[in-house]
């Protein structure tokens, strides 16, 4: 069972909606509510980026569950929500969007940004980029 404070947790293939995450987690108790929008950059490691795409292995959605479960846990939120696009996007695309809201705006910022690390440091997403030069490359690829 999910924690009360997980609101929204989800791999889409579609265009994410900044607003719905950011409204899956308002209320009354909350002072402070922290936003983190992931996009696709134009370029990594000194090479052109002219899109990628996101691939989820099929446990993807429950890690990302157990991850925002994790830090509503180790943090005192009101409203943690996470959402990862999959498949093929563009420069300027929006690929996740994190969002915790607290008391404060410290306990919004720590929840925040560990739910991002986690979320990039354990769920089974992987980029595959596509670089200018016709070279491509997988990150975070088992």
């Amino acid at each position: 069972m999910s924690h009360p404070a997980v609101r929204l947790v989800e791999i889409q293939e579609t265009p994410l909606d900044v607003a719905e995450v950011l409204a899956s987690v308002e209320g009354e108790r909350s002072g402070g509510v922290t936003l983190f929008v992931g996009r696709v950059r134009d370029h990594d490691q000194d090479k052109d980026v002219v899109g990628l795409d996101y691939s989820a292995h099929p446990g993807a959605l429950d890690t990302m569950r157990a991850v925002c479960d994790r830090v509503a846990d180790a943090h005192p939120v009101h409203g943690v929500a996470a959402v990862h696009r999959v498949g093929s996007l563009d420069i300027g695309d929006i690929a996740v969007v994190v969002c915790a809201a607290a008391a404060h705006r410290g306990q919004a910022f720590d929840a925040s940004r560990d739910l991002i690390d986690w979320l990039k440091a354990e769920v089974p997403i992987w980029k595959h980029q596509r670089f200018a030069d016709g070279s491509d490359e997988w990150v975070g690829s088992p």
